[in-house]
């Protein structure tokens, strides 16, 4: 383990932008490419946006020292061409940089996309069911690299940049302590302003939506990337309620195998052998799940990314392909099955033509009223007095408590480690208090001495 590794796994740090996958592992290999994903994936989020505007140096150096670990060649930091602040901030940072280089993307969707973002940025093809380092490449996002920044100096991971936007009175970005409840966070960005509210755990599409009645349980994690707000009876709340047997019935009726969906897919574009109108060819005739997951076309289900082009943007029957593809996944996870995949093609020649504008996707998804308004501030959120932080908050195997109910805590102390052999990321606290409860979460609470 080399000693950005060390650092790193000390303080906790695992990938903000997606499964949250340890970041200490990711670092330990050789690469000989490093990208920094500062392309804002989804609409409605400005949390990296915020970071490369305010903490481009710090980005910089952290990157240049991974770089250095990894025995990179080269850096190349990837933002959209419209982020005009990000990237004077950014030219500033990286100049008389060595092998540091500023890529300026279209603002499609999905850019943010690791696969999409490689070929985009530096013309790399990760192979099927593949990741980044099996083409000798490592992508962090700008929140990650905002932690590897901090782990060096030292700190642990205790807080979380996120996005608060949709329907709310004040859209901003807040750096919580982990464990923060959503309804607090909701609170800084002046409450909702809708009676029904459906909040989204994520970004608008390929977030997690959360059942109003579990709102209370919600708090921020290291992969919270945001907190969007919308309103009960949304296109997108309506196409989530659909039921998997309702989804069967009409890929078996109304899908006319017009290939729509997989003309305009981001991974069959870029070569993957993923086809979503032969899966919902063969979910809608398939007579049970296990002659479906026998197929191909299932089992290429596994390298969708679910970014919903093929349901929300393609598919002229407003069928949910994107979904069917989840539900596939998720079972030949709970089967423990890893279909194998062939090697794929060369990306299609015409992938640069069927990209998908960001604005576009957004008026698909009906984000349009609240696409235009952009973020109206930042706030750190310094007065949390209660934070229950979950134990199971990144890739691999819950992390162990090393705190008992009752003891008293300081903010930035290990208070959970990576069972001894596995994979995963350590937790530290948030707030300084006492543990007042131990289960599959942390429950610490600040006592008015520690204020």
């Amino acid at each position: 383990m080399n000693e950005i590794s060390r650092l790193v796994r000390e303080a906790g740090v695992a990938g903000e932008g997606g499964a949250g996958f340890p970041s200490h592992v990711k670092y330990s290999s050789p690469a000989r490419l490093l990208v920094i994903n500062g392309a804002e994936c989804e609409p409605l989020l400005g949390t990296d946006q915020y970071i490369m505007a305010h903490f481009a140096g710090r980005l910089v150096t952290a990157a240049l020292s991974i770089q250095e670990a990894l025995g990179a060649e080269k850096v190349i930091f990837a933002v959209k061409d419209h982020y005009r602040e990000q990237i004077a901030s950014l030219k500033t940072a990286i100049a008389g940089k060595a092998n540091v280089a500023l890529c300026l993307l279209e603002s499609v969707y999905p850019a943010g996309d690791e696969q999409v973002l490689l070929y985009e940025a530096a013309g790399v093809r990760v192979p099927p069911g593949g990741i980044p380092p099996d083409s000798g490449a490592v992508v962090s996002n700008a929140g990650t690299l905002l932690a590897v920044a901090d782990a060096l100096e030292g700190k642990a991971l205790t807080h979380k940049y996120l996005t608060v936007s949709g329907a709310v009175a004040h859209p901003l970005v807040l750096r919580a302590p982990i464990g923060t409840g959503f309804s607090e966070c909701i609170e800084q960005a002046g409450g909702v302003k809708t009676s029904r509210p459906l909040i989204i755990s994520g970004g608008p599409l390929m977030g997690r939506p959360i059942d109003t009645e579990d709102l209370d349980s919600q708090t921020v994690t290291k992969t919270t990337s945001g907190i969007i707000v919308l309103e009960e009876g949304h296109y997108l709340d309506l196409r989530r309620r659909v039921t998997p047997l309702h989804m069967k019935n009409r890929a078996h009726a109304s899908c006319i195998q017009c290939s729509q969906c997989s003309d305009l897919c981001p991974r069959r574009l870029l070569g993957s052998p993923l086809r979503p109108h032969l899966v919902m060819r063969a979910f809608g005739s398939s007579r049970n799940m296990d002659e479906l997951l026998e197929t191909q076309a299932a089992k290429n289900a596994l390298l969708c990314c679910e970014c919903g082009i093929c349901e929300m943007y393609a598919c002229p029957m407003e069928l949910q392909p994107c979904r069917i593809n989840a539900l596939i996944k998720e079972e030949y996870r709970q089967r423990g099955m890893k279909p194998d995949f062939s090697p794929g093609e060369e990306p299609s020649p015409a992938w640069p033509y069927r990209r998908i504008p960001s604005e576009r996707m957004a008026a698909r998804a009906g984000l349009s009223p609240y696409y235009g308004l952009g973020i109206g501030g930042f706030l750190d959120m310094e007065d949390v007095r209660r934070v229950s932080i979950p134990l199971k908050m990144h890739a691999g195997v819950p992390a162990l408590p090393c705190v008992e109910t009752g003891e008293k805590v300081e903010a930035g102390s290990l208070i959970a480690d990576i069972p001894q052999g596995k994979l995963g990321a350590r937790i530290h606290a948030s707030i300084s208090g006492r543990v007042r409860a131990l289960a599959d979460r942390i429950l610490i609470e600040a006592e008015r001495s520690d204020a």
